[in-house]
C-alpha cells in the first residue's frame, strides 16, 4: 500500500469509505466548475473515477491519492498523477492535479498534497518530467503549480470543450525538495 506522510495529510490508496465524501465533492458546483465541461458529478460517476484511479495505479505504479486530514481521518478530496489523455498534443505525458473540497481552500492543503505527490513521482517512480493542466483563469491552481516550481509551457484548447487551457511543467533538474 502507497502512502504518504506529509505535515497535516495522509496520501493513500483509496477505499470503499470514501466514495461517498468524496461524491459529496463532486457533487459541488463551485469545486467542478473549471473541470471538464462544469458539471457535477454524482455517486456512480465518483465510483467510476475512483475506480479508474485504482486501476491507474495498477497500471502504470502510479495515480491518483485519496487525501485525508490526519488526527481526523477526514477525507478532504484527492491529488496525484495520472496520464493526461483528454489532451492528445501533450503525449507522453505525467499531469499532476488535484480536487479538494471547498471547505478545505485556502489552507495550504492542495500545495502540500501536490508537492508531495511531485515528489513522489519525481524520486519514487522515476519520472524525469510532470506537467499540470488548468483551464485559463483557475488562478488557484495555478497558484498551486507555481508553488511547485512548475513554469508556463503552453497554451492550447480543450480539445472537447474548446476553452483555453495553460500547461504547466517542471522537469527532474529543475525540482528542488
Amino acid at each position: 500500500m502507497t502512502e504518504i506522510l506529509t505535515p497535516r495529510l495522509l496520501l493513500r490508496r483509496w477505499s470503499d469509505d470514501d466514495l461517498v465524501p468524496m461524491a459529496e465533492i463532486n457533487a459541488d458546483p463551485e469545486v467542478m466548475r473549471w473541470i471538464g465541461d462544469g458539471a457535477v458529478r454524482d455517486l456512480e460517476q465518483t465510483a467510476e473515477g475512483i475506480e479508474r484511479a485504482e486501476e491507474e495505479w495498477d497500471e502504470e505504479g502510479f495515480g491518483l491519492f485519496a487525501v485525508e486530514l490526519l488526527g481526523s481521518g477526514e477525507l478532504i478530496g484527492f491529488t496525484g498523477l495520472s496520464v493526461p489523455d483528454f489532451l492528445p498534443e501533450v503525449l507522453p505525458a505525467v499531469e499532476i492535479g488535484w480536487r479538494l473540497g471547498r471547505p478545505y481552500w485556502g489552507q495550504g492543503y492542495a500545495s502540500e498534497a501536490a508537492h508531495a505527490a511531485l515528489e513522489f513521482g519525481l524520486q519514487d517512480r522515476g519520472l524525469d518530467r510532470v506537467i499540470s493542466i488548468a483551464r485559463v483563469g483557475n488562478t488557484a491552481s495555478e497558484n498551486v503549480m507555481r508553488k511547485l516550481g512548475m513554469a508556463p509551457e503552453r497554451e492550447t484548447v480543450h480539445p472537447v470543450y474548446g476553452y483555453p487551457l495553460r500547461v504547466h511543467a517542471i522537469d527532474l533538474t529543475e525540482y528542488q525538495v
